[in-house]
């Protein structure tokens, strides 16, 4: 029977681990470490999303605060945000939560946050740092995952991986993260010929692509440990019965509010061949957030050096 791989606990976990750092660094600074985030517009997910955070930043003593630029904002005023949060001491860390209004030039407002306050992870100074295997701040979905699997007791030194998807935020950086675990790493997407064979080969697969349920059973080597980045929702009542047709309580909440979320890989078929498995949700996602904490963390104590 497969695995769940229980990405709540292992949030918990770190969060716990956290709580004598910044009591620690309170003690040293004379304050907590600062986290500042900029929400610009009214996306329902990025505010779930900051909320989530902010409860996080609580949990463990981290002062949160959160900037609401209309959606009307124009890219110098939000370039001038950043630009007063780098000059302020008590902030240690900075996040731009995407996606930006569309009228916002997106890459430049991420380049502005100092490299020392990046707690995504996104500037090319913290992506180069991550390249060349130096200390800095990971992109924080990738860094979760590589929690996940050494606290699960999973290998990855000597492995086959691949990686489905190459953004920035996740597919480049989980990469090169397991390339650094000493994995042996496959970079796929949607021009790699012959995609489910590629798959097959990984004893680790990192589904990032963004597609409901797109890796089926083919995609997946018997006995492999899956990782299901994805987070669609489904609308489509069809497309849930395909997905989840032998779950019940999913086609329940589905009709309860009209959608569901699924993951890029078809979750009976990764729940029947996985060895073991990200569910979605409740997988991947809780870690996002926990290592978002730890970054901040991080940034305040090479400032307290």
């Amino acid at each position: 029977m497969a695995i769940i791989l229980n990405g709540a606990r292992i949030r918990d976990e770190i969060k716990a681990e956290l709580v004598p750092r910044v009591q620690k660094l309170t003690q040293t600074l004379g304050r907590a470490p600062g986290l500042s985030v900029i929400l610009a517009g009214s996306n329902a997910a990025s505010q779930i999303y900051v909320a989530g955070k902010t409860r996080a930043a609580r949990d463990v003593g981290i002062y949160s605060e959160t900037l609401t630029p209309p959606e009307s904002v124009t890219t110098e005023e939000l370039l001038a945000m950043v630009d007063a949060l780098n000059a302020q001491p008590e902030i240690d860390g900075i996040l731009v939560q995407l996606p930006l209004p569309a009228q916002v030039d997106e890459a430049s407002v991420l380049m502005r946050v100092s490299p020392a306050k990046d707690v995504d992870g996104f500037h090319p100074c913290n992506v180069g740092m991550l390249s060349t295997g130096r200390p800095g701040p990971r992109p924080c979905t990738p860094a979760g995952i590589i929690q996940l699997l050494k606290r699960h007791g999973i290998p990855m030194s000597g492995r086959r991986a691949t990686v489905v998807g190459r953004s920035s935020i996740v597919g480049k950086p989980m990469s090169m993260l397991l390339v650094a675990e000493d994995a042996t790493v496959t970079t796929a997407h949607s021009r790699t010929v012959d995609l489910p064979a590629v798959c097959r080969e990984a004893d680790i697969l990192v589904a990032a692509m963004g597609r409901p349920a797109m890796l089926t059973r083919e995609y997946i080597k018997p006995g492999a440990t899956v990782i299901d980045v994805g987070m669609n929702r489904i609308t489509s009542r069809d497309a849930a019965e395909r997905i989840y047709r032998h779950d019940a309580a999913r086609l329940q909440q589905f009709d309860a509010k009209g959608s569901v979320l699924v993951g890029d890989v078809d979750p009976l078929a990764m729940a029947e061949v996985a060895g073991a498995y990200t569910p979605v949700p409740g997988g991947v996602g809780p870690l996002t957030i926990a290592m978002l904490m730890v970054n901040t963390v991080e940034a305040a104590e090479r400032k307290a050096i």
